[in-house]
């Protein structure tokens, strides 16, 4: 090669790491893992507070653990959630490029179609969403939906950022960071509320069928005291020849913790109603029975 002759070009390899090495694949898992971790343990403890509130319990004086509040999450996977969840898969499938080839045109410019209509509209999605917590709040209406009002709120801004935006007027990254970060706060909002809400509604179908619950048979060897409005609740002695001579039923077990017992007795009420923290030990013995079915 000749001095004169120019010398190939080579381009050096952009510095960055690699999304396919294992390394980077494991980061990304890790990542994806402990944000999904960290959701669930929010709402199960978000969902579990509110299920032991309505028995005047404290999920955090029980000694639940982080494991149990992940495991309490999965009670918000709902026909209605998992619905929710495969139509957002579908939808997130037809904007990606490969699953696009796969699917009907017919399906994709519709679902294209759509968005693009509802993104034309999306402050009428956030006025909807606004006028539903306006509702809820100031005039406690739509008490069994007040989740949707933030809900509508966060999908009217995701709707904005995915109209096409104007030439003349480009976005910058703020203009788009600070409505998605709106619109994640107001999801965030939305699964607390639904968590909330679901929490209490099981409660109250708890309290209602308790007597389906697992019955609890209290046997000591002193007199404890238990006393109830509920005829239900009955006190037997079984004579001075009985160590342990004094025997309870009609009570139904709410959850057991570290050797105590938490029940109700059957016919509980929450506004009124007790709820007994017995405790076993070398003089009382708990003996567990099925609940009437």
């Amino acid at each position: 090669m000749s001095e004169t002759e120019p010398r190939p070009v080579r381009w050096a390899k952009r510095a960055g790491p690699d999304l396919a090495s294992p390394t980077a694949l494991v980061n990304i898992v890790v990542a994806q893992a402990s944000f999904i971790a960290a959701l669930m343990f929010y709402v199960g403890v978000i969902y579990t507070s509110a299920f032991y509130s309505y028995f005047h319990l404290s999920p955090f004086s029980l000694g639940f653990g982080f494991a149990e509040f992940v495991l309490q999450s999965l009670q918000l996977m709902t026909f209605p959630v998992l619905v929710g969840s495969v139509v957002l898969l579908i939808a997130v499938a037809i904007s990606g490029r490969r699953p696009r080839q796969a699917l009907p045109g017919g399906l994709v410019r519709g679902t294209s179609l759509g968005t693009s209509t509802l993104a034309r509209y999306y402050l009428v999605v956030v006025a909807a969403g606004l006028f539903m917590l306006i509702a809820w709040w100031q005039w406690q209406l739509l008490l069994s939906y007040r989740w949707v009002g933030p809900l509508l709120i966060a999908i009217g801004l995701l709707l904005g950022e995915a109209r096409p935006a104007d030439v003349y007027r480009p976005r910058g990254m703020l203009d788009t960071a600070v409505p998605i970060f709106a619109a994640g706060v107001f999801l965030l909002w939305s699964v607390t509320l639904a968590a909330g809400q679901l929490g209490e509604a099981n409660a109250k179908i708890a309290a209602r069928d308790v007597v389906k619950r697992t019955g609890l048979v209290v046997l000591s060897a002193q007199r404890l005291g238990l006393s109830s409005r509920s005829p239900e609740l009955h006190f037997e002695d079984l004579g001075e020849s009985v160590h342990l001579r004094y025997r309870y039923t009609g009570l139904r077990l709410i959850t057991a913790r570290e050797g105590r017992y938490y029940a109700v007795p059957v016919g509980w009420k929450a506004k009124t109603d007790h709820v007994y923290v017995i405790r076993e030990a070398d003089g009382v013995r708990i003996e567990l029975t099925p609940g009437v079915q």
